[in-house]
This record gives structure tokens, C-alpha cells and sequence, in this order.
């Protein structure tokens, strides 16, 4: 263990554990760890969840979401060695100040915008954002926190756990499958709101009631709102998963560019690519203290957690906590072509998003004119969703598979390979029927226990301005049968 003062003043108690503060004994810096019991972690079955959450944290690099130093393991806790944020929660600050002052709420709303959009280019969702879970440093800047309920995204994979019910999107609180950007942006929408205007826009002790509130976007605006801010609110908590907006909508909203830094302007570096590059000065120092040249720039470009590398990074973030913004001072002022006031169209148009918005899991690089492909999942439209979902549904009919409307944009389908022909339902192909909330085809023999049956569901979903993703995932059955089956809707799709 490298922190001295183990038995320092104490931040916090949890169900599993509880968080000290302490201070590194190669730097000075303080540290928050976390000291997680095993046996308790064990009996809560959190072990799933905190493993996740240092995997993710290990791996990300960025000034808005909150720094994990060193995992130590012992036979009865694990010690997870983290960035000291000082300030408590967003929450508490709200609490304390009721609704906050446009500019004040817009840059908290821009920092927990970069970091979500990190999260997201680095195929991780957060699924409990809320000012709980938002850090404040003694410069007021935002840390994301609590990574426990996050989960990686993977192609062909929709998520389906539901969190907090008041930040929660009407999707999650109805146990229907979502991708998983949507859903923190909606978030990121009740936060705003909180932030404005200093109380949640969809709330009731009733759970049914609030639920009910939430699906039917049951909420008012505030008069004392800019006509920026009433504009953007309710484009972010829309329940039509086909109009939820995207990362890079709300980065070319006039609002949100409105005294936007320039560090904040770009997309952060990738980590692997921030690992690349070494600061000369920090590394000396670190040398100094015994280490060797050779062996810490090796395990700083191989993210090895050792003693060398915590001292580095600790004294990297102190200076650049100082510097104000990870880029340096110089990038903290207002980016070039944005209003000191509310930017007008002719200024957003010199911003660098405005004609090249930076997509939240399609591009890398910290240029938007050296855009790198990088994400692309499932089938990619342009066409109406609509139209979308009549060309599913002819090549589904085609492939004799059955369906049954659960959401909006999203069924439930079952392939039984053994049934050569399915009639036609009684209303005809192009029956608008067919977009009913229990629309079926069925098979004559719908009950068949044959174990080559497979079931699957299907889902269109947004990912930013008139472009959709059309994506499957299996419930059950053959693998290689659903394999066989997507090629043939594939095929079928290309023909339409």
C-alpha cells in the first residue's frame, strides 16, 4: 500500500464498504480510497458490479469523470485508490442554492456532456446519471462518479436494466430494450432541468404516478427560462425513442455553445492515445524519486498500475487541476467564433461542430478535420423509421417469421425453421394494421417445442439526425441458426 493515513478522517459509509481520505506518501496528493469487504460485497452479490466499475475506470482518461489510481487486493478487502474530490455532490450544491444562474448551469451541463460523450466513444453507458453521482472539485468542476450500474456496449447487444426512476427514460422504466446512449442523454435532460430550475420536472411519491408522468412527459417550463433553454429542454426529454436527441444535436444547439471553453469545444484524445505522449517535466520528477527511466515509460504506454506510475499520474492531475482544464489555460477561455452572449447563427456557424458534429460512438480524434471511423452497429438508414420498419416487416413475412409489437420501434420475434409457409394476416401486407400493439403473423402451429425454433428481438433506434440502426439480438435458440437467419434477412433487405 502506497497511501499513508489509512485511519484518516472518513468521507463516507456504505452497505459494502466505507471511503477514507489519505494522503501519498511519494507526493503529498491526497487520495479518497474506497475499502470494499469482500464478505460484504459477496452477500450484497455487488462483486459483478464492482468488478465493472474498475474495469471501466481503469481505462478511462478524462477531466470530468472521476480518476481511478490503484486497485490493492487482500485477502478480506479490495482498496480502490481514487482521484480526492472535495466539494460533495452536485446534489447537495443544488440543495444549497436552489435553481442556478444560466451560465453557472450551462457549464456544469457542458462538462457532464464531454465526459457522457467519452463514456460513449469508449462503448460504456453510465444508466444512473444523476446529481448524486456528479463530483464537485474545489474549482467546481464536474467528476463523473459511480460507475456501478455503467455497462459496456457491444454490437448486436441491447441493454435492459432500469435505474433510478426520476432520471430514468420511459423506455427503461418500461422494461423495454434500449441501446444505451439514449438513455443517459435523457438524463443528462432531467439534470439540466434540476439545474435551472431547481427541482426535478417529473416527481411524485407514487411510483405509478411518476412513471406515468414520465412516459407522457408530464412536466411544465418555467417562466423565467431563456427562450435557448425552453428550446433545448423539451428536445431532450422527448419519449418517442425515434426523436430522442443525440450528443452531437445538443453539441450544435446554439445554447449549449453559448461560452463554451475550447477544451471543451473537441473531443477529448482517446486514452490509448493519452498514453502515448509523456510529459517530460512530470517524468523527471518521478525519476527522481528512484524510478527508473526506462521501466516507467513502459508501464505508463502498457496502463501498469505500480508505484511509479500512481506518483506520475497523481502529480500530472494535480498540475493540471491548477491549469484549470486538461489542455492547459489557454484552452479555458471561450472557444473562437462563440458569443460572449448568446451565439447567433453566423457564430455557430464558425464553430468547428456546426458542418462536422463529432458522433458519440462513430468517430475518434481530437480534430474534426482528421475524423477517424472508428463504431458503426448494425444496419444504417436514412429512410423515415416508418419506412423502415415496413421494409422489416416484408422480410420478415418473406422469411416466415411471426412478430409481436412491444414497443414503439421494437418486437419480439420467433423463426421456426421446420414451417415453410405462414399466411398472410387478414388485413394484407400493406394494411397499416400492420403497426398495431399486438400486430402478429401466425404460424399455424404457434405452440411447436421444436428446438431449432429461434427467438430474437428486433429494434430501430436513433443515433443522431435522420440516421437510424437497425439491430438483432437473440433471446434464444441455435446460434447458428439465428446466424443463418440474419444473413438471410440481410439478403432480403438488400433486395428491398
Amino acid at each position: 500500500m502506497e497511501e499513508a493515513g489509512r485511519d484518516g478522517k472518513t468521507l463516507g459509509i456504505g452497505s459494502s464498504g466505507k471511503v477514507k481520505i489519505a494522503e501519498h506518501t511519494l507526493t503529498g496528493h491526497k487520495v479518497a480510497i474506497k475499502i470494499l469487504n469482500r464478505c460484504k460485497i459477496k452477500n450484497l452479490e455487488m462483486e459483478e458490479k464492482v468488478r465493472r466499475e474498475i474495469k471501466i475506470l481503469r481505462l478511462f482518461m478524462h477531466p470530468h469523470i472521476i480518476r481511478l489510481y490503484e486497485v490493492v487486493e487482500t485477502p478480506s478487502d479490495i482498496y480502490v485508490v481514487m482521484e480526492y474530490v472535495n466539494s460533495g455532490e452536485l446534489f447537495d450544491y443544488i440543495v444549497e442554492k436552489g435553481r442556478l444562474h444560466e451560465d453557472e448551469a450551462r457549464n456544469f451541463f457542458q462538462q457532464i456532456i464531454s465526459g457522457v460523450e467519452y463514456c460513449h466513444r469508449n462503448m460504456v453507458v453510465h444508466r444512473d446519471l444523476k446529481p448524486e453521482n456528479l463530483l464537485l472539485d474545489a474549482k467546481c468542476n464536474v467528476k463523473i462518479a459511480d460507475f456501478g450500474s455503467s455497462n459496456i456496449m457491444r454490437d448486436g447487444y441491447f441493454l435492459k436494466t432500469s435505474c433510478g426512476p426520476n432520471y430514468a427514460a420511459p423506455e427503461v422504466i418500461s422494461g423495454k430494450m434500449y441501446a444505451g446512449p439514449e438513455i443517459d442523454v435523457w438524463s443528462c435532460g432531467v439534470i439540466l432541468y434540476a439545474l435551472l430550475c431547481g427541482t426535478l420536472p417529473f416527481d411524485d411519491e407514487n411510483i405509478p404516478n411518476l412513471f406515468k408522468k414520465i412516459k407522457g412527459e408530464m412536466y411544465t417550463l418555467p417562466s423565467h427560462l431563456s427562450p435557448g433553454a425552453r428550446d433545448l429542454i423539451p428536445r431532450l426529454l422527448v419519449a418517442d425513442p425515434m426523436k430522442h436527441m443525440t450528443i452531437p444535436e445538443i453539441r450544435v444547439h446554439l445554447w449549449f455553445q453559448a461560452h463554451l471553453p475550447c477544451y471543451l469545444a473537441v473531443s477529448p484524445p482517446d486514452s490509448t492515445q493519452q498514453v502515448k505522449k509523456t510529459d517530460e517535466d512530470i517524468l523527471t520528477e518521478v525519476i527522481k524519486m528512484g524510478f527508473d527511466r526506462e521501466a516507467l515509460v513502459g508501464s505508463l504506454r502498457n496502463r501498469v498500475q505500480n508505484e511509479g506510475t500512481v506518483a506520475y499520474y497523481l502529480l500530472l492531475d494535480n498540475r493540471l487541476r491548477n491549469s484549470n482544464s486538461y489542455l492547459g489555460a489557454e484552452f479555458h477561455k471561450p472557444a473562437e467564433g462563440y458569443n460572449c452572449n448568446y451565439p447567433n447563427e453566423a457564430a455557430a456557424a464558425t464553430s468547428p461542430f456546426a458542418q462536422h458534429p463529432t458522433g458519440y460512438m462513430d468517430y475518434q480524434g481530437t480534430n474534426t478535420s482528421q475524423i477517424e471511423r472508428k463504431w458503426a452497429l448494425g444496419l444504417q438508414y436514412r429512410s423515415h423509421p416508418r419506412e423502415i420498419l415496413t421494409e422489416v416487416l416484408k422480410a420478415l413475412q418473406s422469411l416466415n417469421v411471426c412478430w409481436k409489437k412491444i414497443g414503439h420501434y421494437n418486437m419480439k420475434c420467433r423463426w421456426d425453421p421446420s414451417h415453410k409457409e405462414v399466411p398472410i394476416n387478414n388485413n394484407g401486407m400493406q394494411s397499416s394494421h400492420y403497426f398495431g400493439d399486438e400486430s402478429t403473423i401466425a404460424h399455424a402451429d404457434i405452440t411447436s417445442t421444436s428446438p431449432n425454433v429461434v427467438k430474437f428481438e428486433l429494434q430501430i433506434y436513433k443515433i443522431r439526425e435522420e440516421k437510424y440502426l437497425l439491430d438483432l439480438q437473440r433471446v434464444n435458440g441455435p446460434q447458428f441458426l439465428f446466424l443463418e437467419l440474419c444473413g438471410s434477412f440481410l439478403a432480403q433487405l438488400r433486395v428491398h
